[in-house]
């Protein structure tokens, strides 16, 4: 098994990041494996086509996502963490991509092949000026895919990093990461089991360990430049984001507009963060959770200039109700 291990100093320096990078590496290996999560299965459908086209003229990007998608080890190129928290921008993580060598992008990527599942195109590994072509991949990968809804996916990760400060404030970090990953564990007071092969332990120091959401699957990978390290997992409550069915219960006794508000919030968020992510006006969300605070199902918290909204036990037990 695999531990990621923290000097003593090491835990109490973690902290969340944002990374359209990870966001990017996550949406393409989900359209590249297609067997995604059903929440996905609209998403993924819409821009199937396009992104089968996309790998049939794109030389690199036809290689490079087939082997990222199916491979146990990734690429040093890819795996970059995060350097500037929840402003990270792209460009600067692309500007570190495109800094790779030949050299380094054609060792790094035998690596993985040898940890793959899948074969993968190997013609572009020939080509020169790699790191650059690989960056200029990732950007046209990003406009294509990610960039289009990216204010909703943004959203869903800040609401992420929001819920699991909370955790973290009220009962540390064993619990902020308890639902993280299905392999995730703590060992002992000082460890975390991010994987069941046998790989190297990392050593977490005093710069501490970099969280990262994505809203992509369910998938975990580590991001690696010692003494840097980010582990990207998959963003909580992503599931909440699938519209309600004609026969659901909480649709028929509060409208659908209200049940799918009242559903969110079982994270809890402010208002925009719900009109971001369910595609709603800001205004038709307030009426709803003005209505949804009145009847005791939610109650509001202020949060520095916002609100923040979350299930009362009341509105537990209904939802809880209306699901048996």
């Amino acid at each position: 098994m695999t531990l990621l291990r923290f000097s003593p100093g090491g835990l109490s320096r973690c902290r969340f990041a944002i990374s359209p990078l990870a966001e990017t590496v996550g949406c393409l290996i989900a359209l590249q494996r297609r067997r995604s999560e059903p929440w996905l299965a609209p998403w993924v459908t819409q821009n199937q086509s396009a992104f089968r086209d996309w790998l049939e003229e794109d030389e690199v990007a036809g290689g490079l996502v087939p082997l990222i998608a199916a491979t146990k080890w990734f690429p040093d190129y890819i795996g970059i963490p995060p350097a500037d928290g929840v402003g990270t921008r792209l460009t600067d993580e692309l500007a570190v991509v495109a800094a790779h060598s030949d050299e380094q992008v054609v060792a790094s990527s035998a690596d993985a092949r040898e940890a793959s599942w899948e074969p993968s195109p190997t013609s572009w590994l020939g080509l020169r000026g790699l790191g650059q072509r690989i960056a200029a991949t990732l950007e046209d990968g990003w406009a294509r895919f990610v960039e289009p809804d990216w204010p909703a996916r943004r959203a869903v990760l800040e609401r992420d990093i929001m819920y699991r400060a909370g955790l973290l404030a009220a009962y540390g970090w064993q619990h902020a990461i308890s639902d993280m990953g299905r392999k995730f564990a703590w060992v002992g007071d000082d460890a975390i089991l991010f994987s069941h092969q046998d790989y190297p332990d990392r050593w977490i120091t005093d710069d501490g360990l970099i969280f990262v959401p994505y809203t992509c699957g369910g998938g975990t990978w580590t991001c690696e430049r010692p003494p840097n390290y980010a582990l990207v997992y998959p963003a909580w409550g992503v599931a909440a984001r699938q519209q309600p069915s004609a026969t659901d219960p909480a649709s028929r006794l509060l409208g659908p507009g209200r049940a799918r508000v009242l559903r969110e919030l079982a994270q809890p968020a402010t208002s925009t963060h719900l009109a971001t992510v369910l595609g709603l006006s800001l205004g038709t969300v307030s009426a709803h959770l003005a209505i949804l605070r009145e009847s005791g199902v939610i109650s509001g918290t202020r949060s520095g200039r916002s609100v923040l909204y979350q299930l009362t036990p009341r509105g537990q037990s209904l939802l809880a109700l209306l699901a048996a």
